[in-house]
């Protein structure tokens, strides 16, 4: 790839680093308590993140030492823009554009320090596209939610694996990256034949757009593992507040061994907050077939990353040389509130 169409993949995954001043972190309020600045987006994915900001998990947890100013994202470059200008000191944000912001920092700017949720994604194919097997998606149309994200990647890997190539790559499959919400619009006008969509927009694919699972992303993963969501720290923050860092991931274990023995009631926390972030709540056959192909974790699925990123550059779209990650993860303080808590670390 050259580096001019390196640069413009990029340009897709991070809308570039903003050249406001940065503010020391974590900033201050009245009377002097911390903030904390932490990001997420309204999504099932996030799942510690939402319940948390519903029932004050975090606040309570944090407090007295910090309070909690939390900020909705949409898109993870937007977050990552907002690690890079010092805006948010911990975000929940998918694999793609961790590992995007990794490397256009060259290793500096953020550090994955725990998981969220494995699994969540899959690939919907209309049901009367006539597509049973592989060798049908000759010649189809088939949508991903971004050029170069999580499930585009596995897409176009795929592809690969089948024998089959995007037109781009000489082949007659046509990959088109497109929001999940207008995926629904064309799916339902027959626009396109399939998509490799998350949670929840795979279900409602099903449910509301004439589609039919083809298959479980967690088919093509070793134990049925991969990850879809994490936790990362900017390295400022994590150098400057290890304590409080200590203290948030202590929170978000605790947050996800409760989600995981109370599923209905998170389910609930989780689709009220939702309610208030978009204005709209996910019908609870929605949520629950979503639910049934996730799993809230705090291991971070280090393997799934790697391949995943490996994935990215066989495709074109990590530039010429494969990047070094080797420094993407810090769960030193994951693994010391393991610790204590006499669990098990992760690797």
């Amino acid at each position: 790839m050259r580096p001019a169409c390196f640069l413009l993949v990029l340009a897709v995954w991070i809308t570039g680093c903003s050249s406001k001043p940065s503010t020391s972190s974590p900033s201050s309020a009245s009377g002097g308590t911390a903030v904390i600045r932490v990001g997420h987006f309204p999504n099932i994915t996030h799942s510690q993140a939402v319940i948390g900001k519903s029932n004050g998990w975090f606040e309570k947890a944090m407090a007295p030492d910090a309070r909690v100013d939390w900020k909705m994202f949409n898109a993870g470059p937007s977050a990552i823009e907002a690690i890079f200008a010092d805006e948010i000191d911990i975000t929940y944000i998918g694999p793609n554009p961790a590992i995007s912001g990794y490397v256009r920092s060259r290793g500096e700017a953020l550090r994955i320090v725990a998981g969220a949720t494995s699994g969540g994604a899959a690939l919907v194919v209309r049901a009367d596209a006539g597509i049973a097997k592989p060798e049908d998606f000759h010649g189809k149309k088939v949508a991903s939610p971004q050029l170069g994200n999580t499930q585009d990647v596995a897409l176009r890997a795929w592809l690969q694996s089948k024998g089959l190539k995007p037109r781009e790559k000489g082949g007659d499959v046509q990959v088109i990256p497109i929001a999940n919400p207008d995926q629904m619009t064309l799916f339902i006008r027959k626009q396109i034949d399939a998509a490799w969509a998350p949670e929840p927009w795979a279900s409602r694919l099903i449910r509301e757009a004439g589609g039919k699972l083809f298959f479980d992303e967690r088919e093509l993963w070793a134990n049925g593992e991969f990850v879809t969501a994490h936790v990362i720290v900017s390295t400022k923050f994590l150098r400057e507040h290890r304590n409080l860092v200590k203290k948030w991931l202590k929170a978000h274990v605790e947050l996800t061994e409760w989600i995981s023995k109370n599923l209905p009631q998170a389910k609930q926390a989780l689709n009220e907050q939702l309610k208030k972030d978009t204005g709209k709540a996910i019908a609870q056959q929605v949520l629950d077939d979503s639910f049934s192909r996730l799993q809230i974790t705090y291991d971070p699925v280090k393997a799934s990353l790697f391949t995943s990123a490996k994935w990215a550059f066989d495709a074109g779209l990590l530039g010429r040389e494969r990047p070094d990650l080797s420094g993407i993860y810090d769960l030193s303080v994951l693994n010391e509130v393991l610790k204590e808590k006499g669990a098990r670390p992760v690797q």
